[in-house]
């Protein structure tokens, strides 16, 4: 991290709980801009999976098959 942002970052912790917490949402907001270019590409993903799906090239998962894939209990 570069001299001038430990500055920043030291700055920041010295404020209040409620200061720091605005500037926290400030900051995440921040990153929240859409990406036109990646948003047209998931878009178009989408209609082609629904395209495969409705000519029959796609099937569908059960939720249950999906989560029973990831659950580590």
């Amino acid at each position: 991290m570069a001299t001038i942002s430990k500055s920043i970052v030291n700055q920041a912790l010295e404020l209040p709980a409620i200061e720091r917490l605005a500037l926290a949402e400030q900051l995440l907001s921040s990153l929240e801009q859409p990406e036109t270019e990646i948003d047209s590409l998931w878009a178009h993903e989408a209609e082609e999976r629904i395209d495969g799906y409705e000519r029959g090239e796609i099937g569908t998962v059960s939720i249950n098959k999906v989560i029973g894939k990831y659950d580590r209990s």
